[in-house]
């Protein structure tokens, strides 16, 4: 008996390493620079991360300075941009998400419909041409439908890498509305910066709508002031009155269950389920004196592994659920078909195939549940331990040995 313990114990021992060696396998093809290629890959076609910028109206103004030289003074004449502060602001964002799969990983791209209006006030007592600049959320990207118009009126728009840009004539005292708006594609986050360091912000407000419930915000970022929850995602609101504040506004995009990384964990994880299946297999075994060669156990350890070396070469192909399910089903096939040769039908299809079901199947799909994890298999184990240890209560361990031995 503790020889064939001792085989056991060996082929457990071999069988998680294959498992080490398999999990590693899935990181290094998840986080490999052929990764990083294709992530640079789904940017270049798609965009990157947004961080949109209020835009700025700014008029020239002379500035005479007086140099000290040599034969005296002389006086010099240049420019400088001083701008104009934002009356009100109002902003609207629709953000509609798409995943898009690239090798063992999903990406989250989106679609942001901007539009804004700003107003500003001509304060200096004359009248000025105002120069309106609209910067650019990223530089690597598209902007369609984009438009600039002041009260209504649209401007002549020249753009540059930084932004785009137009100006008109503002007489002294009057208050314009420029109206801004474009349609782009951008990856993982969108961001609403309210100027740089402790900003001051008046008459704010700024909606965003989305496709999507699973809402995050990023780090430095306020929350809404107010959001309701509508058919398909979310209608937040920002919106203040006279806001001094250093954080801006964003949204994270919700990641989509990541093939590799979860393949990865399960592969890590799978020991712990061997552990739990061999060792009911073990006592059930002594119980009813059935006679289960280590080479017995060593079929079933491979039929384990097979679940997950096919999970993790299928799931680059396939979606994730559909990939687990034709991999429990593989698996679960070796093992009561061939426990049915060894046993019989009625021990492979209930003792069997019921422990696959419990100790492969059910805690691998646990990692599906973000969170939950690690309690769902603390329940399993407990609720385990319990049953076996009511079923063996009344059992003498040191005759069953005997026996077993004899």
């Amino acid at each position: 008996m503790i020889k064939r313990i001792a085989a056991i114990t060996f082929i457990f021992f071999c069988t998680s390493i294959a498992w080490i060696i398999l999990g590693t396998t899935i990181f290094v093809r998840t986080n490999s620079p052929v990764s990083s290629e294709l992530k640079s890959r789904v940017a270049s076609s798609w965009g990157t991360a947004q961080q949109q910028s209020p835009p700025t109206a700014c008029y020239r103004q002379e500035v005479v300075t007086t140099v000290n030289r040599d034969n005296g003074t002389t006086e010099v004449k240049t420019t400088k941009a001083v701008n104009l502060a934002i009356d009100a602001s109002k902003v609207d964002v629709v953000l509609n998400l798409t995943h898009r799969q690239k090798g063992l990983l999903w990406y989250s791209t989106y679609v942001v419909a901007f539009a804004g209006d700003y107003t500003f006030t001509n304060s200096t007592g004359e009248d000025r041409d105002l120069e309106f600049r609209l910067p650019y959320p990223a530089s690597e990207a598209i902007y369609d439908d984009l438009v600039m118009t002041v009260d209504d009126q649209p401007l002549q728009v020249s753009n540059t890498s930084a932004g785009a840009t137009g100006s008109t004539r503002v007489a002294a005292g009057k208050t314009v509305t420029l109206h801004t708006g474009y349609r782009s594609q951008g990856l993982d986050s969108w961001q609403y910066d309210l100027g740089q360091g402790i900003s001051q912000i008046r008459n704010f407000t700024l909606r965003i709508r989305t496709n999507f419930k699973d809402i995050d915000f990023p780090e430095n970022t306020m929350s809404p002031t107010t959001k309701a929850e509508t058919s398909n995602g979310w209608d937040l609101n920002w919106s203040y009155k006279n806001l001094i504040a250093g954080y801006g506004i964003g949204m994270t995009m919700p990641e989509r269950l990541q093939p590799g990384p979860l393949a990865a964990r399960i592969s890590y994880f799978a020991p712990v389920s061997l552990f739990f299946f061999f060792f009911l297999m073990f006592i059930l075994s002594t119980l009813r004196g059935i006679d289960l060669h280590p080479m017995n156990y060593f079929f079933f350890a491979a039929a384990f592994f097979s679940f997950h070396l096919l999970l993790a070469y299928l799931v680059d192909h396939i979606s994730i659920h559909l990939a687990f399910l034709v991999c429990s089903l593989v698996s679960t096939f070796l093992v009561v078909s061939y426990a049915r040769l060894v046993v019989g039908m009625r021990f492979a299809a209930l003792e069997a195939g019921l422990a696959q079901l419990i100790y492969l199947v059910l805690f691998s799909y646990a990692f599906f549940f973000k969170g939950f994890t690690g309690l769902s298999i603390a329940i399993g184990s407990i609720l385990t331990l319990f049953v076996v240890m009511q079923t063996t209560g009344r059992i003498r361990w040191e005759e069953k040995f005997a026996r077993a031995g004899a």
